[in-house]
Order: structure tokens, then C-alpha cells, then sequence
């Protein structure tokens, strides 16, 4: 690695004062040297190298965090390990100081693709009164893996979302919507995009309105609230593994006439969110935030994948609703340098459209990353379950590189560049810079002080500027 040079250490001036510089905290990952800590010291700075212009006066959306899923696998991984190497893997994950400093977590209601096979939390046909109701299945995996984090932070926050409904309330009778090896759904059961597939009829909708009310209800005696749901994991994606496909009619209709009068009286505190989107039309989200019914419950609205084409227009056009990268993009199980680059270009994205706060998927996979329905995809962390081994994967720390300073609260601010994400909060400003070619001098302006530096070829880098 080149040796990183550091300029510009002078005193500002202004009016015959002095400016007193301030010593900037500097932290850079490359592929073969992550996380690297040092000092600069703003100044006057050369400028012999391109500036980047902050402008904290400037402020746009608050941030509201950022996280992970819980996922049956990621515990069925991390199981593997004894006591000390579990609890090492969890403090670089949960603890408030030592740690990723994730505050928000997403958690399927159900089984999800990174379950280790499918159950609902009710498979007794026709019991809408729900008396068959339990949550006995997650009190073996999910229920462990987050209070295991709660030991280390108490105050996480915890989402949740159905990839399907029981498998009862759906037209095919299946968790599934299109037919394939890994299933056993009949070809002529399969659904389709923009056809639901949920049972429309009242006693239907009634009933999975109070299922999502129990699940809350009963993670609350588990110590554990549900501070929002996301009503359909992907209401339009037709897949092999749990799916449900609704229009947004559909789903407005839930939301507006059952779940949110539901959750209104029964879980107040939760709040109910469109998500998780996952395609580019905003005229599949329009129906449902201006339903009369419907828009008055909506807290905000969750994307992921091809759902990042519509967070633009979205934001242009609700700029008051709170918005949620829900899922990243979870690659194929590569977890190399190229995919880290690729998923900064997606948060770059987000942020720079309104995005409040962004989540990974899945933590933590054993070596294989394979979905229990076969799909191979990138973690933060991989744990061999032969050998035991744990590697923190690029993306682990280009995580890190955002989570660890931007706290909650802290509003993203302007800057010249669109590769530079800027943020600040009542005691620092935190700058992100991905260099993504050679070695390269930039300067770093802000207010009436500056610095430069040199960055590594293909280097993520984070400059933390105490504001006091």
C-alpha cells in the first residue's frame, strides 16, 4: 500500500483571528488493509488537489440509523461457535461503542427465504379467531438471536415483515407462488405479477390483521416490542420461496379497512410502513399513500432492489414520509471488494434520494451463504462450520464505515460532490469518501477550514470533524 501522505496542518486567519484547527479523526479500508486510524489536522489546506465543498449549513433528511436482518440461518451460523468466539462476533455486532453501532433490525414474520424451512405462526385452517396461534418455532432461533443482541444493546429497535401469510389465507393454499425443484407447488397453482393471491374476503383480511396483532403482542411478553411492520416482504415478486403477490389496491385495502383500525386499537405504538418495495413504479405506490383509508396509517415506505428507481420520485413527491433502504442488494455470495464497491454506489443512491436509514440483509452465513431455498448470497460475516473460522467481509466494514459515526438524529448535508456523503449532528460532521480509481489528492472544504489528504487506490474513507 502507498504511503498516505498528510498536508496542509496550518492555522486558518479571518479577520485578524485566529481559527483554531481542529484534529480530524481519519479512518480508511481497503481490501487488504481495513480500517486503518489516524489524524489530520485542518487547516488551510493546498488545495493542490480536487476540493470537495461541504456545506453543513445545508441541512437535508435526518437519519434515522441503520442495521440488519435477524434471520434463522444467520443463528444456525453463529451457533456453530463456542461461548468467547460467539460473543466477539456478537460485540463487533451489537455493542453501542465497540461494535457496527446498528440500531434498527429487520425480522421476518414467518418464514422467510433464510429460514430453515417454511412455517407460519398459524397452519390451522380456518382459524380466523387465531386460537391456534404461536410464536413456539421462533422461540427456537429468532427469539435466542435477539436477545442475545439485546444483552449487548437494550435499546435496538426490531421491525418486522411476512414474506407470506399462512398458507391458508392464500388462493393456491401454498407458501409459495412460482412452482420450482427446491417447492412442491403444482404448475397450475403458480400466481402471477399484479394478481393477489391473498384471500380478499373479510374474514380473511379480519383475521391476518389480528395475526399481525398477536405476533406483536406476543414479542412483547418476550420482552421484545415491534416498533413497526412492513406489510409484504415484495408484494409484486412471484418466487419459489414464501411470496404473496397483491395489487396495490389490494394492499390498500388491507391496510386501510383491517390492519391499521387493528394495530390502531390493539398495538398503537407499532407503526405500519408500505414496504418492502420492489419495483421502480411509483404508480404502484400512489394508490396506496393517497387512499383515504389507508394513507392516515402509513409511517413510511420501505424499498429494496429494483425499488431504488422509484425512491427519487417518491421523495420529490412526499417529502415529509419517512423512507427505508430495507434490503441491500445481497449479491452471489462473492462477499469481495466488487461487491462492497457495488453496495456504496447503493447507498450513495439512497442517501442522496432521502433515504433515512439503511439495511443490510443478512449479518451473519456460514460458508456456504445458501438460502434454504438455494440461493447463494453475500454477509457482513462468515462463519466456516467446519473450521469454525470467521472472516468480516468488506462489506462488514464499509458498514462500519457509516454506522459507526452517523448517529441517530443527524441530518445529511450538502456537498459538491455526489461520492461524497456528508452528515452532521450537534457534535461532529462526518464526511464518506469512496476513492475509486488510483491514488489521488483531495482537498476537503467546510465552512472556513479544510485539509487535504491522499487517498489510497480503491479505498473507503470516513473523516470524522469534532464540531466544538
Amino acid at each position: 500500500m502507498n504511503k498516505i501522505t498528510l498536508l496542509s496542518l496550518a492555522l486558518l486567519f479571518c479577520s485578524g483571528c485566529t481559527r483554531p484547527s481542529k484534529n480530524v479523526e481519519w479512518i480508511s479500508s481497503t481490501d487488504q488493509a481495513p480500517w486503518k486510524s489516524e489524524m489530520v489536522t485542518s487547516g488551510t489546506g493546498t488545495s493542490e488537489g480536487d476540493v470537495i465543498t461541504i456545506f453543513p449549513e445545508k441541512l437535508q433528511q435526518e437519519i434515522d440509523g441503520f442495521g440488519g436482518c435477524f434471520n434463522e440461518l444467520g443463528w444456525e451460523a453463529l451457533r456453530v461457535l463456542d461461548e468467547p468466539a460467539r460473543k466477539k462476533v456478537m460485540t463487533s455486532l451489537f455493542h453501542p461503542t465497540d461494535g457496527t453501532h446498528f440500531n434498527t433490525f429487520r425480522m421476518p414474520l414467518g418464514a422467510n427465504d433464510y429460514a430453515v424451512d417454511w412455517y407460519s405462526h398459524n397452519e390451522t385452517a380456518g382459524d380466523f379467531e387465531m386460537k391456534h396461534f404461536n410464536i413456539e418455532r421462533d422461540q427456537q432461533r429468532l427469539i435466542p438471536y435477539i436477545k442475545e443482541a439485546q444483552a449487548f444493546n437494550k435499546h435496538i429497535k426490531v421491525w418486522a415483515s411476512p414474506w407470506a401469510p399462512p398458507s391458508w389465507m392464500k388462493s393456491n393454499n401454498h407458501y409459495a407462488c412460482r412452482p420450482n425443484v427446491v417447492n412442491d407447488l403444482s404448475p397450475d397453482k403458480a400466481g402471477e405479477e399484479m394478481v393477489t393471491q391473498f384471500m380478499m374476503e373479510k374474514e380473511y383480511l379480519d383475521a391476518y390483521a389480528l395475526y399481525f396483532s398477536k405476533f406483536i403482542q406476543a414479542y412483547q411478553q418476550e420482552g421484545i416490542d415491534i416498533y413497526a411492520v412492513h406489510v409484504q416482504n415484495e408484494p409484486n415478486s412471484c418466487q419459489n420461496f414464501p411470496s404473496s403477490v397483491w395489487t396495490p389496491e389490494d394492499l390498500g385495502t388491507f391496510i386501510g379497512k383491517h390492519l391499521g383500525p387493528k394495530l390502531a386499537e390493539e398495538a398503537p405504538e407499532t407503526e405500519i410502513w408500505l414496504g418492502t418495495v420492489e419495483r421502480p413504479h411509483i404508480d404502484r405506490i400512489d394508490p396506496i399513500l393517497t387512499d383515504a383509508d389507508a394513507g392516515k396509517y402509513i409511517a413510511g415506505v420501505g424499498f429494496q432492489w429494483a425499488g431504488k428507481g422509484a425512491i427519487p420520485e417518491v421523495h420529490k413527491k412526499y417529502p415529509d414520509i419517512r423512507l427505508m433502504q430495507t434490503e441491500t442488494e445481497c449479491g452471489d455470495g462473492s462477499n469481495d471488494w466488487k461487491a462492497a464497491e457495488y453496495t456504496f454506489n447503493l447507498m450513495k443512491h439512497y442517501f442522496n434520494n432521502g433515504a433515512n436509514s439503511y439495511m443490510y440483509w443478512n449479518m451473519v452465513l456460514n460458508e456456504t451463504g445458501k438460502s434454504q431455498w438455494g440461493w447463494k448470497q453475500n454477509s457482513m460475516i462468515t462463519i466456516d462450520s467446519q473450521s469454525k473460522a470467521v472472516t468480516y467481509n468488506p462489506e462488514f466494514y464499509l458498514m462500519k464505515h457509516f454506522s459507526n459515526f452517523i448517529k441517530a438524529g443527524a441530518h445529511k448535508v450538502e456537498s459538491s460532490d455526489e461520492n461524497c456523503l456528508a452528515f452532521k449532528d450537534n457534535e461532529q460532521l462526518t464526511l464518506i469518501y469512496y476513492n475509486a480509481g488510483n491514488n489521488t489528492s483531495k482537498t476537503f472544504h467546510f465552512g472556513e477550514q479544510s485539509f487535504d489528504v491522499t487517498l489510497a487506490a480503491k479505498s473507503f474513507n470516513t473523516f470524522v470533524v469534532p464540531l466544538s
